[in-house]
């Protein structure tokens, strides 16, 4: 089947039919190099994370929705689980944005998060509860996954893709450039990010019909 990617502030469509989310329903992606746009969220646990409180931290944060098949191709494949702990392993905070309105697909509770956290062997600092797509919206994210990297001293350092091969085959992993991975490691090297902005791919993220 064929895949259709398409430029970034527009959506990528996944294996089946989507509808194309309004513009109004994000904001326009927020500038690299500028202050990340802040956010106040409970976790899975119950815990309120604070992007202001991670200044010191170099933080990732990943949308999702785990019935997207993009997605469960970076979890089948252990992708985005490998990932996560060589993150954590090098002080990064990893946080998993679950941003799908509820009664939309990808929508989890508490629980559920939780659920799947344990069964996909995940590793994320936090599984974030974003029923209203907040955080999404403030990023400007239009699919899932959709990668942003922020630096130590707040910075939005990248944004775009998990990686270079826009499917949702598993055996594309090993053959992709893994762009989160990399600019994590140029940045933890002191270098900037040489491909700070690449094109996401994914499914639609599924907005709140209220932010159309």
């Amino acid at each position: 089947m064929s895949k259709l990617v398409i430029p970034r502030r527009t959506l990528v469509l996944g294996t089946a039919a989507a509808a194309l989310v309004p513009a109004a329903a994000f904001a326009a992606s927020p500038d690299l190099g500028k202050p990340a746009p802040n956010f106040t969220a409970v976790d899975s646990n119950g815990k309120t994370w604070s992007l202001a409180d991670l200044k010191g931290k170099v933080v990732v944060i990943e949308t999702t929705n785990h019935d997207c098949p993009y997605v469960r191709k970076h979890y089948t494949s252990k992708n985005m689980q490998t990932q996560q702990r060589e993150a954590a392993a090098k002080g990064v905070v990893w946080l998993t944005s679950a941003s799908s309105a509820t009664g939309e697909q990808g929508h989890v509770t508490a629980a559920q998060a939780n659920d799947l956290t344990k069964t996909r062997d995940a590793a994320p600092a936090a599984v974030l509860l974003d029923p209203q797509s907040k955080i999404a919206r403030a990023y400007g994210a239009t699919v899932t996954p959709h990668m942003y990297i922020i630096d130590a001293n707040g910075v939005l350092v990248y944004k775009g893709g998990i990686d270079s091969i826009p499917s949702s085959n598993v055996a594309d992993v090993p053959k992709a450039k893994q762009y989160v991975r990399v600019g994590l490691d140029e940045l933890l090297a002191g270098k900037p990010i040489a491909e700070s902005s690449t094109r996401p791919y994914g499914c639609s993220l599924k907005y709140p019909p209220s932010s159309s």
